[in-house]
């Protein structure tokens, strides 16, 4: 078994959200190392850096969360893996089959292939138009 986490579950994992109690469960039952790519890699960055932008946190929560990451990545309980050969078409397959009937978006839909592409069978999120996707998609979103 292996787990794949999007960008809206390692934020709260990172940084005190609605979600955040409910990302520290899970993670007492995820089986590690918690997989992620380079895309999402770059979503997390991103949307840390919008809160500071936001000013929804400080630079020094900011900064604390990117050393949180960093110390899980050697640790590995993240392992960041390279987005796997053949995404994008199946990316782009997973659109054709599902975005008419779930209005999936792009980024979602990146996640949801990423994930199947890694092997995984576990999807966390907390986002529930990505939720259906994945399920959809045969993974396990606890």
């Amino acid at each position: 078994m292996s787990a794949y986490a999007d960008t809206s579950f390692l934020v709260s994992l990172y940084v005190l959200d609605a979600n955040s109690a409910l990302a520290a469960r899970h993670m007492k039952q995820v089986m590690l190392p918690i997989l992620l790519t380079s895309f999402c890699e770059l979503e997390l960055t991103n949307a840390l850096s919008r809160r500071l932008f936001r000013r929804e946190l400080g630079a020094s929560k900011i900064k604390a969360a990117h050393a949180l990451i960093r110390k899980d990545l050697s640790e590995g309980v993240l392992m960041l893996k390279p987005l796997p050969n053949g995404l994008f078409d199946s990316a782009m397959h997973m659109a054709r089959r599902r975005t008419p009937q779930l209005g999936a978006r792009t980024l979602d839909i990146i996640h949801v292939a990423s994930a199947l592409k890694l092997q995984a069978d576990t999807f966390y999120t907390f986002d529930r138009n990505q939720e259906k996707l994945a399920r959809d998609e045969g993974l396990i979103v606890p």
